[in-house]
């Protein structure tokens, strides 16, 4: 299972974002796919999960009509659009393959992660 996250970057706030995540060792699409954040000195929160199978899609509050994941099945690749980025989303993203939804997976099944950085 290799997961390899990459178009993290330093924006300015209202400024967008878009994050992808090459899976490889697995079908993405058979797993519920998670993009989670950890910013320095906080616990990991998921932001967006997208379901197996069917793709059905889920936010976080906090990024809910901002954020927008998707995944390409031939490419076997997970996407996060970021619009409208603030401060608080600066954190280091990190792409997760999950057997459970709304559940954060287990570090094990983690890609290397991106950092995100919002600021003026």
């Amino acid at each position: 299972v290799q997961l390899v996250e990459s178009g993290g970057g330093m924006v300015q706030p209202g400024g967008s974002l878009r994050l992808s995540c090459a899976a490889s060792g697995f079908t993405l699409s058979n797993f519920h796919m998670y993009w989670v954040r950890q910013a320095p000195g906080k616990g990991p929160e998921w932001v967006s999960v997208i379901k197996a199978g069917g793709g059905s899609t889920y936010y976080a509050d906090s990024v809910k009509g901002r954020f927008t994941i998707s995944r390409d099945n031939a490419n076997n690749t997970l996407y996060l659009q970021m619009i409208s980025l603030k401060p608080e989303d600066t954190a280091r993203y990190y792409c997760a393959r999950g057997n459970y939804w709304l559940v954060i997976p287990s570090r094990d099944y983690w890609g290397q992660g991106t950092q995100v950085t919002v600021s003026s």
